[in-house]
């Protein structure tokens, strides 16, 4: 079985692409769909481990993928890693990461530590591409980020990080467009993936629970309906689009809060799930 993706066969072909955070969760199935679409893969993340692994599946899938390990909060490592590899086209950047706190038990370094992750990182990876590459021939950034809206309790850091790297997503698409370089950002909303794995907080394990509830279509969404979002706006299709946030959230920064019903019918929205590796997660059916 194939990645079954709604776009045409052989969309990306000859296009190279950069994933970060490509070895798990969301960026895994970028991966994958960029690669069944025929795109040249450079992921790029912390631990070969990882990385190798979503590498055998895809080239088991029919794909082609390179791996990189580098630490996206170290510029260094960064500009070594894509120094080193061909020009490339498109970037998506899905590397990131949080631990859930409230403020008021967070720590500087704890706090700074994601701020490092999720915007720094962004910055780094998205300038070194810009200078090894999509300043001279032209290119996509992607942002994958996440639903900021209305203040993110036990995740103050990370909405933080999100909210910046939307200005950045627009700042760098008013400055790089004399280079014909699109930039937009993906923020996703509750997606059932293997980062729901990662969290051990009672807190946490709680609000996972009411997800649903909490967002108007009445369901958590798929990292596949994440991906086909990228592919659009990698696509030629988004030729006149930049410098935009696109909440693919199944409306959940309407800021509908708990408090309101949410319609009956919409617990009739049937996901897009095309990822036909993707993480078993039944913790909402």
């Amino acid at each position: 079985m194939a990645y079954q993706s709604i776009f045409t066969q052989d969309l990306f072909r000859g296009t190279r692409v950069i994933v970060t955070g490509g070895g798990s969760g969301i960026g895994r199935c970028i991966a994958h769909e960029l690669a069944s679409l025929g795109a040249d893969l450079l992921l790029l993340g912390r631990t070969e481990s990882k990385l190798a692994r979503v590498k055998k599946e895809i080239v088991e899938d029919g794909g082609t993928a390179r791996i990189a390990t580098c630490d996206v909060r170290e510029s260094s490592q960064v500009e070594d890693a894509i120094g080193k590899s061909e020009p490339v086209d498109a970037l998506v950047n899905c590397a990131g990461g949080q631990f859930p706190a409230l403020l008021s038990e967070m720590s500087a370094n704890g706090f700074e530590a994601v701020i490092r992750n999720n915007l720094v990182g962004t910055f780094n990876v998205s300038k070194a591409a810009f200078d090894h590459s999509l300043r001279s021939r032209g290119g996509n950034i992607i942002n994958i980020t996440a639903n900021e809206e209305g203040g993110v309790p036990l995740m103050g850091h990370t909405g933080a990080a999100r909210a910046a790297v939307h200005n950045l997503t627009q700042t760098a698409a008013l400055e790089w467009a004399e280079f014909n370089i699109r930039v937009n950002a993906v923020a996703p909303g509750y997606i059932a993936s293997s980062g729901f794995d990662t969290y051990t907080d009672e807190r946490m394990l709680r609000a996972i629970e009411h997800f649903p509830e909490t967002t108007p279509m009445g369901r958590v969404g798929t990292e596949a309906e994440i991906s086909a979002m990228v592919s659009f706006l990698l696509s030629p299709a988004a030729a006149f689009i930049t410098g935009q946030i696109f909440r693919v959230d199944g409306g959940a920064s309407l800021n509908v809060g708990s408090a309101m019903l949410i319609p009956d019918n919409a617990s009739e929205s049937k996901p897009f799930d095309a990822f036909h590796r993707s993480h078993n997660n039944n913790q909402f059916d």
